[in-house]
């Protein structure tokens, strides 16, 4: 599945508000959110008033750039979550949180989502003690994540549970980040996701 390879900085920025996209360096002063507070380009300082539709795309590509999804991943995503029962925006926002590179972040053994999605792809991580290197693949409750044995002495890994440690961990994981693993105790709740999109919004804008 392709990926976003360029500049992710100008992305938290076009979106107005920090995305975490670059793990521990967005909390730190080098953050351009920080530094220059505007959109990106040559009008991104100008003022202007969005739309109703502007406001519904603008939360699809937050949703989108946080999870690191393309275009159309993220439309299968809302088919999928428009036929489960349920409010289709909290099951959308369920579907995004169960991907594995996701819970691995979620877990500490990534320091952003694109790491992890790098700690998944290179071969590091088993579920149920199965080796699998998809990022988009799903998990559920009572699967047990973990790094591979002959990974954890490695020094990146080390260094990731490192600067990793303080981080909180959601309530629908129980993780040992000392063993590098961790089990997926409940499907998440929308309360217990705390990532800032109004789902509503993205429902609103494929139901046209």
């Amino acid at each position: 599945m392709a990926r976003y390879m360029g500049p992710v900085c100008r992305l938290c920025r076009r979106e107005g508000q920090k995305l975490f996209l670059k793990g521990e360096r967005c909390y730190t002063g080098k953050c351009s959110v920080d530094r220059r507070p505007y959109a990106p380009g040559q009008h991104g300082q100008g003022r202007r008033k969005l739309s109703e539709y502007g406001l519904q795309l603008r939360e699809k590509q937050k949703a989108k750039r946080i999870y690191g999804v393309l275009e159309t991943q993220f439309r299968n995503y809302f088919a999928e979550a428009d036929r489960r029962t349920g409010i289709t925006g909290e099951n959308l926002l369920v579907l995004l949180e169960m991907r594995l590179d996701n819970v691995v972040y979620r877990m500490g053994l990534g320091r952003s989502r694109t790491e992890a999605r790098q700690v998944v792809r290179h071969n590091h991580v088993t579920v149920n003690g199965k080796k699998v290197n998809i990022p988009s693949y799903q998990v559920k409750p009572g699967d047990v994540i973990a790094i591979k044995d002959n990974s954890k002495t490695k020094d990146g890994m080390k260094n990731i549970v490192e600067t990793t440690a303080s981080r909180i961990i959601p309530e629908w994981l129980d993780v040992n980040l000392d063993d590098m693993e961790g089990k997926i105790v409940s499907v998440p709740t929308r309360e217990q996701i705390d990532i800032p999109v109004q789902e509503t919004l993205i429902v609103e804008l494929y139901s046209k």
